[in-house]
């Protein structure tokens, strides 16, 4: 029997994200429809840490780049930002500005770098025995006298809303009872081309990232095991 198992690796859905992204700004992870949110979010941000012509800023998970284009009109004097994954970093250079792989814990930059450091909307996806050493990773980057804007969103207990489902036969089902045909068949092909490219079956509903694997084949995102 086919079952969906789960995976809390934020890296990996990053991953997929980047993967499957059809907009640039899928890799903000606020939806495609909330661009003027996040342009709204950096505007304040600027604003907040009084971002001027002689900073260099990091910004850490910088989503589509967004605060790294607006530095650049502001005229920073350097911008750097950090992407969980090398399938994210391949997409927001090719808008032109400095991006680098890196995880919040360890940060691949040189002690006091940077004279504005922006961690946002990041340390809530980061597992929580890395969130101190993340923070010290920010300490350790920050000129003397930097600033250092640090934003999440108020801790609730998640209610994952996310359905469970033991087979690709029920959740193909569930997809026709709730989306309709189009949705069914788009799966249907996906699973398909999964099988013909031997690829994990990994299904993103945007709460949690999903592995689709048949007995003996669970495995961990991003280690395949293929007979």
């Amino acid at each position: 029997m086919s079952m969906i198992t789960r995976s809390d690796d934020y890296v990996e859905y990053c991953r997929e994200t980047a993967k499957q992204a059809r907009d640039l700004h899928d890799l903000a992870l606020r939806g495609r429809d909330k661009k003027e949110t996040t342009r709204r979010t950096h505007e304040r941000i600027v604003e907040i840490v009084g971002l001027g012509a002689a900073d260099d800023l990091v910004d850490i998970g910088c989503g589509d780049g967004t605060l790294l284009h607006m530095a650049k009109k502001a005229g920073a004097h350097s911008s750097i930002g950090l992407l969980a994954t090398s399938e994210e970093v391949d997409l927001v250079r090719k808008t032109g500005v400095d991006v680098r792989q890196g995880l919040a814990d360890r940060l691949p930059l040189h002690d006091q770098s940077a004279s504005v450091v922006v961690c946002n909307n990041v340390l809530l996806i980061v597992p929580r025995e890395k969130i101190p050493g993340s923070l010290q990773e920010m300490h350790r980057i920050a000129k003397p006298g930097g600033r250092i804007f640090v934003g999440e969103i108020p801790f609730n207990k998640p209610n994952d809303p996310t359905p469970q489902f033991f087979g690709r036969g029920e959740y193909l089902s569930h997809l026709y009872r709730k989306h309709g045909f189009r949705t069914w068949f788009g799966m249907v092909r996906r699973m398909i081309w999964w099988r013909l490219k031997r690829q994990p079956e990994v299904i993103r509903p945007g709460t949690a990232v999903s592995i689709l694997c048949g007995a003996g084949r669970i495995h961990r995102p991003g280690q395949k095991r293929w007979p």
